[in-house]
């Protein structure tokens, strides 16, 4: 019975921390994780009261949206998980069978970029803040149902210049990765 109970609070340690450190995974990504059933997982995260994946993820948005200057959550290609303004952020993006080709299931490049891109913008503690040069390579196919976690860090500013490294990964393998000069635009300047 002690052995049981210990298992138990080791795996619900487990739980705990995996949530922490990625709020998008299901209960049934944590089961796979931890070889138990999705029910054991349930009773797991009822017992240390953490909210189902849909409350976790509208906490985790209030949060992070609330920070956006440059876009609005609208604008945004993936989910905002993570963002520090000037330094760095995380969304993710789950491919859809509309952002596929038909025939191979592919993901359209202008979605991964696009997410890319949006996150670079979201980082620049501006008003309005513009793409100016970009440099990308995409690594591999990705394909539909695939969750693509894009991280971006700002790597220099300089005036109204960031420069901003993004890296998309699908698991443990990069997808995309490129870096995005983006410029902050005075407001004088934008709204004439």
């Amino acid at each position: 019975m002690a052995r049981s109970h210990a298992g138990k609070l080791s795996r619900q340690q487990l739980v705990a921390r995996y949530l922490s450190g990625n709020p998008f995974l299901t209960d049934e990504d944590l089961a796979a994780i931890l070889g138990v059933s999705v029910q054991t997982i349930r009773l797991d995260r009822t017992e240390l009261h953490i909210p189902e994946k849909r409350e976790r993820l509208e906490q985790v948005a209030r949060g992070v949206y609330g920070q956006l200057r440059a876009l609005s959550e609208a604008d945004l290609v993936g989910e905002l998980v993570e963002l520090n303004m000037g330094r760095s952020g995380v969304s993710i993006l789950t491919i859809t069978e509309e952002m596929t080709f038909r025939h191979t299931r592919v993901a359209r490049g202008h979605y991964l970029f696009a997410q890319a891109n949006s996150l670079a913008v979201a980082l620049c503690d501006a008003e309005v803040a513009l793409t100016g040069t970009t440099k990308v390579s995409f690594r591999r196919p990705v394909f539909c149902g695939e969750k693509v976690v894009a991280r971006a860090f700002v790597r220099r500013k300089k005036g109204n210049k960031y420069m901003v490294r993004v890296a998309s990964r699908v698991n443990n393998e990069t997808v995309l990765e490129g870096k995005f000069l983006i410029f902050a635009i005075a407001e004088e300047v934008w709204r004439q």
